[in-house]
């Protein structure tokens, strides 16, 4: 529905592309979370040399809060290094730890490469139609992806370290949840939350933390996209809670959910 809010693109940006063409999925979780979540998108595109997805929605778009605009000089910064030396110079030759390409600008001298969309030789670059040279390029350009997650920060937790229930939440699901959480511990619920921010790939420390749950509550305002991707990728007991009216969840809805199930 149009102007109105839903999570219902996940599947989308992250399967939504011709062949196995992985590539990094962030989400923001407020409407100043846009700010640094922006600035994580870069971040992970020029050093891993990768497109970036970051996903937000009506309910963002359409939110505020109090934010302090930082200064440029505060914020962490993250280096650009551009390839300018021909001698030692290979168009696909890639870096060690983040299997990323050279960054080199159009123009420089004796740097010249092809680009665009047909698969290419490992190393050299060149146009390729090898089966072995294909194959080893989409498993190398997955694993580019996944090593994103050795380097992005532990997702947002708080509760109990282990326990009856783990309230998973993406994006902007944040509100409700820590509201709704909030009122089902006054009642008495002992809950944990987890906020995801890195949605692919996903946290290296989230299968031991979703392993010290029984179960797995999963509020989203779509038909369960992202308990589908976390039950193909950690095996667990996933309480799908899906919500598509074009409304966000309520408080109350998140609080009454959490007593249900501890009940």
């Amino acid at each position: 529905m149009p102007t109105k809010t839903e999570q219902a693109d996940l599947f989308q940006a992250i399967y939504g592309r011709n062949g196995e063409c992985p590539l990094p999925v962030i989400a923001a979780a407020t409407p100043a979370d846009c700010f640094d979540m922006a600035i994580e998108a870069c971040r992970i595109a020029t050093k891993f040399m990768t497109p970036v997805i970051l996903l937000t929605d009506g309910y963002l778009a359409n939110g505020s809060e109090p934010w302090h605009l930082p200064k440029i000089e505060d914020l962490a910064e993250f280096k650009v290094d551009f390839h300018t030396d021909p001698t030692d110079y290979e168009p696909y030759m890639r870096d060690s730890e983040t299997l990323a390409r050279p960054w080199v600008k159009a123009g420089t001298p004796g740097l010249r490469h092809r680009i665009g969309g047909l698969e290419k030789e490992d190393i050299t670059g060149n146009v390729c139609y090898a089966p072995e040279n294909h194959f080893h390029m989409v498993k190398t350009r997955a694993q580019k992806v996944q090593a994103v997650a050795n380097d992005i920060p532990e997702p947002e937790f708080e509760g109990p370290e282990s326990g009856k229930l783990l309230v998973i939440g993406w994006g902007s699901t944040q509100g409700a949840i820590c509201g709704g959480l909030r009122e089902a511990r006054r009642a008495g619920c002992e809950v944990a939350r987890l906020h995801l921010r890195h949605i692919r790939p996903l946290p290296n420390s989230l299968a031991a933390t979703i392993g010290r749950f029984e179960q797995v509550l999963v509020p989203e305002m779509n038909m369960g996209q992202l308990s589908r991707i976390l039950a193909a990728e950690i095996p667990a007991n996933y309480l799908p809670m899906n919500k598509v009216t074009g409304r966000p969840f309520t408080n109350r809805e998140i609080r009454e959910k959490v007593q249900e199930v501890l009940r």
